[in-house]
Order: C-alpha cells, then sequence, then structure tokens
C-alpha cells in the first residue's frame, strides 16, 4: 500500500497541474485532479495486484518498459473519461488525456525504478531465509 500512496501523491500533483495549466480554473482543476489520480490510484492498486498475481505478467514485472505500458493504457483511458464526465467535452477530455496520462506514465516509469532500487536495497541490507517476505 506504501508504494500506492506514494505513487498517489505523485499523481495528485501532475493531474492538478496539467488541468490548471489546461483550464486556467482552479475548482475545475481541482475537481480534475482529485477526481482523475482518485479512479486512477484505485485502478493502479489493481493492475498491481494483476501483475503480481498472473504468471505471465509476473515473469514480466522486471521489464519496466511493458509494465509502464499496461499502465498507460489503463491510464489514458481513466484520464480522457473523467475529464469527458466533468467538461462534457471530448476535445477537452483528449486534450487533458493525452498530456496528463504522458507526464504520468513517465513519472510511472520513474516511480518503478526508484521503487525497485529501493527495494533491492533492502533486500541486500537486510538477507533473510527463504520464508522471508518482502513488502
Amino acid at each position: 500500500m506504501a508504494k500506492t500512496l506514494r505513487f498517489a501523491s505523485i499523481h495528485f500533483t501532475i493531474a492538478f497541474s496539467v488541468a490548471y495549466v489546461f483550464t486556467g480554473e482552479i475548482i475545475l482543476s481541482s475537481m480534475i485532479a482529485m477526481l482523475e489520480p482518485a479512479v486512477n490510484t484505485v485502478a493502479f492498486y489493481f493492475h498491481e495486484k494483476l501483475w503480481e498475481k498472473s504468471q505471465w505478467l509476473k515473469s514480466l514485472s522486471q521489464n519496466v518498459r511493458i509494465k509502464t505500458a499496461s499502465f498507460a493504457v489503463v491510464h489514458y483511458s481513466v484520464a480522457f473519461s473523467v475529464v469527458y464526465a466533468l467538461t462534457g467535452s471530448m476535445v477537452a477530455g483528449g486534450a487533458v488525456a493525452l498530456l496528463e496520462p504522458a507526464i504520468n506514465t513517465v513519472a510511472y516509469f520513474l516511480h518503478e525504478k526508484s521503487w525497485n532500487k529501493r527495494v533491492g536495497s533492502k533486500n541486500k541490507l537486510m538477507p533473510c531465509s527463504t520464508d522471508c517476505v518482502v513488502a
């Protein structure tokens, strides 16, 4: 859950910034920034669970590019849906859905790399027996 919350804070910041630059409206930007990342945080959680449970996806999970691409598809879909629902504009939905997830996809890639490095360094610092579980 710590990983999800860490990414959520990054996501909220980017969502508000992009929405504000695009709309110039604090209230609408705030609504987008609260709703879109909230929905994406739930999607992120289930995305991670799916990658943990599926043997095929688990075998690909060390390839951060593939995992990032799969989350990008989810993210673009959610971003468009949320912005379209709030504005009623396909143009606004499309524009924000292209820009915000693109920035967040890069952020996700960097987040995954730093998280993997963090977990890897914890494993190196704290050797454990075969029944040890890393959170």
